[in-house]
């Protein structure tokens, strides 16, 4: 419920709709440690075996707090010496300073840190509640029929041209599809992550039995289309119609080339891989976006994409771009989680009026606000996590822990290449959803191997 609530207010991207997802995180884990201490709930082998992942978060976290404990002046001066130097600039306000903090603006800090709690809360239930094989597919059955629902709604506002008030924010459904996000990219986003789960499920309930007679053959046909894998491939022809009704050209190149990419891992690793994997993977490309995609705005997305200018590149990169300066001035450890905010306007040109929370570019914002440290640590839980859904495709011989490992892989790729030119990760539904994507890697990989 914590999850598919989510992306319905605004993508939790308001400050009472984060607490009521990291708050709700809290509380579960709080009820499973409960439980652990009193010998009711079990350690599953995929969170015993991500203990990795959970050292780089800890560390990261660890990294985030340390941003905003009171240091005396000197050591500051010698760890950060331009946030030393920024913050000595105030003391005609302030006073002389006994103490001072790595991060420009500790509160900003602080805010950061209790999210990354949240999201790697998340991270933690879902490995330690999602044990067993019905709960893995009724896990992922929930997140994709819940973004079925998402994007039938988008497709319809878009459709009538709606401009409607949602949680005080007026989200203008007429030029594109949005759904609950104020920002098409970021509901893109969440499609993205989504659809690679339902295709996923798809590859799980993949059989390599073959018919010997038109007959059998005809049978089959008619079994699958009565079945529920019709609904479930039904439902990804939803949401690749609501994805392209986005218009959000990272977002649909995002999922269409992490969908070629972790194919043909999928293909080139997985020695289980079946004839019927590859023919769906086929399908998938050549249905979806030739024929599905083609009534529903493929072809204004296609002209979006021929009309991007070099200005709009460039309007996209520039606050990623006017970013390095910052990150050489705060290279290991960054102005401070949650302080782009407040830093980038030092760095940013005359020219440049608009206002920026955010660099358009995870990768940039990340290392301006944690420094190189901060991103290395990160991108080592994304990596580790990347490496289990690859192996699993190498190992398992079970159908559904294949199908997880492929819906990680696939959902991994597309955001890192999606966060290039937006703020997915800045967004906390999206963040929290990565992490479930994280954890399906684990879970693919370790979940009854004595099974596999």
């Amino acid at each position: 419920m914590l999850l598919a609530w989510a992306p319905i207010p605004l993508g939790s991207n308001r400050g009472w709709a984060w607490a009521i997802l990291v708050g709700g995180a809290f509380f579960i884990l709080g009820f499973w440690l409960i439980l652990w201490a009193l010998e009711k709930a079990q350690v599953p082998d995929a969170l015993r075996n991500a203990w990795p992942a959970f050292v780089l978060l800890g560390a990261f976290a660890a990294l985030q707090a340390f941003h905003f404990v009171p240091l005396p002046p000197d050591w500051v001066e010698y760890l950060s010496p331009h946030s030393a130097r920024l913050q000595a600039a105030t003391t005609f306000l302030t006073g002389p300073r006994e103490t001072m903090t790595l991060s420009i603006e500790p509160h900003a800090s602080q805010v950061a840190l209790v999210k990354t709690l949240g999201y790697s809360a998340v991270f933690f239930l879902v490995l330690a509640l999602v044990n067993n094989r019905s709960r893995v597919l009724n896990a992922a059955r929930v997140l994709v029929y819940v973004a079925v629902i998402q994007g039938v709604y988008a497709v319809l506002m878009h459709l009538s041209f709606s401009n409607d008030e949602h949680f005080g924010t007026i989200i203008a459904h007429g030029t594109s599809a949005s759904g609950t996000y104020p920002n098409r990219n970021h509901f893109a986003g969440y499609l993205e992550m989504m659809s690679a789960v339902g295709i996923g499920l798809l590859i799980a309930g993949l059989s390599d039995k073959r018919a010997e007679t038109w007959k059998a053959f005809l049978r089959d046909l008619v079994a699958w289309v009565l079945s529920p894998k019709m609904v479930l491939r039904l439902s990804l022809c939803v949401l690749v119609i609501a994805l392209t009704t986005t218009h959000s050209r990272m977002g649909n190149t995002a999922f269409f080339s992490a969908l070629m990419i972790a194919g043909v891992l999928g293909i080139v690793l997985s020695r289980y891989a079946t004839r019927n994997t590859v023919i769906l993977l086929a399908s998938l490309v050549v249905l979806d976006l030739l024929i599905v995609g083609s009534w529903f705005g493929v072809e204004k997305l296609a002209a979006r994409i021929e009309a991007t200018t070099v200005e709009d590149v460039r309007t996209r990169e520039e606050p990623a771009a006017y970013t390095l300066p910052l990150i050489k001035d705060y290279p290991i450890l960054g102005a401070g989680p949650g302080t782009f905010y407040v830093a980038f306007p030092k760095y940013r040109p005359e020219t440049v009026v608009s206002f920026y929370d955010h660099a358009h570019n995870d990768y940039a914002q990340i290392a301006a606000e944690s420094g190189i440290l901060g991103l290395s640590l990160l991108g080592g839980v994304v990596l580790l996590s990347l490496i289990a859904a690859l192996r699993a495709q190498w190992v398992r011989r079970d159908p559904l822990m294949r199908g997880m490992a492929f819906a990680s892989t696939m959902g991994i790729t597309a955001l890192l290449i999606h966060s290039w030119v937006d703020f997915n990760l800045q967004i906390p539904a999206n963040a929290a959803l990565f992490m479930v994507i994280l954890a399906l890697g684990w879970i693919s990989l370790h979940l009854d191997r004595a099974h596999a």
